[in-house]
């Protein structure tokens, strides 16, 4: 059996088995997500996270189909419309009677169809009987509804919960309500297209008569209802046409890609496929939450370096995520949530442990690089796009976020951005390596606060580059040199502070008492993302990373093999995370001086992964074992997939390898140095827009370099290659 256990303010998951992992079908749809088995099941196995989840809520945790009370054989499960439907193909085994068989194996085959809609799961079962016999037989599901919060599943034991009212039964269907401590009732209803035979607390049951070579067809709907909100039991026909038409209404003015290597062409669309999942709508636009199932929700940190890594191919997702983290930037002192004036938001959960402040996340912001990275994709968003009126319209958010950095971020007055002291049940170490252990020295001491990141630093430089620039394209020149100014003053310090001359590297920290952590670590690489690092010492950082110890075969290790905190199975110490090698790979790119074959190889070794993937893409991380000749990346048992950043990894790595930048403003879509991986020949983009035009673009590999034709062009766009 699997414990979850709370240490400090982590929540570990103490696991007996395995997550079922790629077994695993998810469903996702606005505030709704569903975790099931390949028989569609959702059934109490690995590590419990099966369920149908809504708002931060568990309202389905166990549904199983039986037919004669045995589980069907699986012929196949296969995703449909990019994740926005599963169909499962069944079969029963020889099921007796009295007195012989009485329903032969294979005789009825059974496609099981699931589609989830905001706040409501659809099941469609059809039966076909390719028997020359009659055949009857009964079938039900048993289910149950324990309204579990997201955080009891993923650790949190309460000492109080709510009520859980006695169950609504009628033919038409049943009503399971829990009335929660917050005062608010949730009910999960289950709708039937046909009569039962029976109805039970915890099991319906129909009988079907099916004649030879024809089919039967019933549905079920789940509908998760909060207070008086209950969405619509609509047929399923309907709601899978309207899912099509939304599917298909959201993939409009999307650019086209594809090429000759078929594991590439399904990661990208694996990974289109998890961006549209994730989007989600908003008040302020759609917003990509994190991952599924522990992180259905919005985090700032991950939204942001989504909308980066996405950006050259869909900018409308960063001017989504702008919107709301403006929107949700916090404007006073609150220190149970860890808010500060002009801070960037962590995380929002929604949920009765939320509503209740049992946990301190329904509005938390205890992230140090969020604020910065929100000015940095500020600047990127308005280069790719051209889009100065939004920018205007956010700029009081900017000066805000840059108002954070000087006067709380920097909590000692040293240049430096920290964190410190945090709100209780808050996060202790606030980067994106988030855990209680993540931030240590040399000795394997953990550092004590407050404690200045390599990689903030980083992104604070690349904040006031990119706020300079704006300042001058909203005619402020004063402050773009003010900013200037203040960016290589930071360059200067950090340069001074956090190189190691006998690492040769930089820091992954100082501690409170301005000591560095002596630790190679995957965070020197996002000095070279942000550009604060010197030529000369990028090469130096360039080669560690890549050395025997950093590199795993699969990608670079968030802490090198020689750390004593290493560990291949950590979370953070020694695994490895496709977003933070997509990011390190575009700051390799933007180094003239670098080698531009290793950004083919990090390139090429997650394009190898994928291949290990029955449907394609990345998980959050896997593993940091050494690649071994024949055998996959070793799977980190709780990683959540799809994650969106993951997701975006394929497409920063693309950008990183092409050396490709837009600028609307002037109209120029430019490739430095570009290269493509030895396993893609040719690719071919199409429709990428540029301000008001679009343009076709065919590419070939060549030994050592890549070959560009314009195929098509809408519009007065320059293209220039620079090899």
């Amino acid at each position: 059996m699997d414990e979850i256990i709370r240490i400090e303010d982590r929540f570990y998951i103490l696991a007996t088995s395995s997550k079922v992992s790629e077994r695993v079908r998810v469903l996702k749809r606005g505030d709704s997500f569903a975790l099931f088995d390949g028989t569609g099941d959702v059934f109490p196995v690995g590590l419990g996270e099966h369920g149908l989840y809504h708002e931060g809520t568990r309202f389905l945790s166990r549904m199983e189909f039986r037919v004669e009370a045995r589980r069907p054989f699986v012929l196949g499960s296969i995703p449909r419309n990019q994740g926005s439907m599963v169909m499962v193909h069944l079969t029963t085994p020889d099921i007796d009677r009295p007195g012989g068989v009485a329903l032969p194996r294979e005789t009825l085959h059974v496609a099981r169809s699931l589609l989830l809609r905001e706040g409501a799961w659809h099941q469609r079962v059809q039966f076909r009987n390719f028997g020359l016999s009659p055949v009857a037989f009964a079938f039900e599901f048993d289910y149950e509804a324990d309204f579990a919060d997201i955080f009891e599943v993923r650790g949190v034991r309460r000492a109080r919960r709510g009520r859980l009212l006695p169950p609504e039964l009628t033919p038409e269907g049943v009503g399971i309500a829990y009335e929660g401590l917050d005062g608010v009732t949730r009910r999960t209803r289950l709708v039937f297209s046909a009569v039962p035979a029976s109805v039970g607390p915890e099991r319906v049951r129909f009988e079907a008569e099916i004649p030879p070579r024809q089919t039967a067809e019933y549905t079920v709907s789940v509908l998760c209802e909060i207070g008086d909100r209950r969405p619509r039991a609509e047929p399923y026909a309907e709601a899978a046409e309207r899912t099509a038409s939304e599917d298909l209404s959201r993939r409009a003015g999307e650019p086209h890609l594809s090429s000759t290597n078929r594991h590439f062409n399904g990661w990208l669309a694996r990974s289109i496929g998890d961006l549209r999942m994730l989007l989600t709508p908003t008040p302020h636009g759609e917003y990509p939450y994190a991952g599924i199932p522990w992180y259905n929700t919005p985090f700032g940190r991950d939204g942001l370096i989504t909308a980066l890594e996405f950006l050259w191919f869909r900018p409308e997702v960063a001017r989504g995520v702008l919107s709301f983290l403006a929107a949700t930037q916090a404007d006073r002192l609150i220190p149970e949530r860890d808010a500060e004036p002009g801070k960037i938001i962590h995380e929002m959960r929604q949920g009765e442990m939320a509503a209740l402040g049992e946990i301190p996340f329904d509005r938390y912001y205890g992230t140090v690089d969020a604020t910065p990275l929100f000015v940095v994709l500020a600047g990127a968003y308005e280069e790719r796009t051209g889009d100065l009126p939004f920018i205007r319209s956010i700029w009081p958010n900017v000066e805000r976020a840059l108002a954070w950095i000087e006067r709380y971020g920097d909590l000692d007055g040293d240049g430096f951005v920290e964190y410190g002291p945090h709100a209780a049940g808050g996060l202790s170490n606030q980067g994106w390596k988030d855990s209680v252990d993540s931030v240590f020295h040399a000795d394997g001491r953990l550092a004590e606060g407050p404690i200045a990141l390599c990689e903030v630093q980083a992104y604070v430089y690349r904040a006031k580059v990119e706020a300079a620039r704006l300042a001058e394209r909203l005619g402020d020149p004063a402050r773009a040199v003010e900013l200037r100014r203040g960016a290589e003053t930071l360059r200067q310090r950090f340069e001074s502070a956090f190189w190691c001359e006998d690492l040769a590297s930089y820091a992954l920290a100082l501690d409170g008492r301005k000591k560095p952590c002596k630790v190679r670590t995957s965070n020197a690489g996002h000095a070279l993302f942000a550009e604060i690092a010197a030529p000369a010492r990028a090469l130096r950082v360039a080669r560690a990373l890549m050395s025997h110890e950093g590199y795993s075969g699969w990608g670079i290790r968030t802490v090198a093999a020689t750390e004593v905190r290493y560990n291949p199975m950590s979370y953070h110490n020694g695994s490895v995370w496709p977003h933070d090698n997509a990011l390190i790979a575009l700051g390799f790119s933007r180094y003239p001086g670098l080698p531009r074959t290793i950004v083919e190889k990090l390139f090429s070794s997650l394009l190898d992964a994928t291949g290990f993937s029955d449907v394609h893409g990345l998980p959050e991380l896997f593993c940091g074992f050494r690649r071994l000749p024949d055998e996959s990346p070793i799977r980190y048992p709780v990683a959540c997939s799809p994650q969106a950043w993951s997701a975006g990894a394929a497409f920063l790595l693309l950008q990183a390898s092409l050396g490709l930048s837009i600028d609307a403003s002037r109209r120029q879509l430019r490739f430095m140095r570009p290269r493509l991986p030895e396993e893609v020949e040719e690719l071919s983009i199409r429709d990428l827009r540029i301000g008001d035009g679009s343009i076709d673009l065919d590419l070939r590999r060549y030994p050592r370099n890549v070959g560009v034709d314009v195929v098509g062009r809408r519009g007065d766009i320059e293209v220039s290659v620079i090899k």
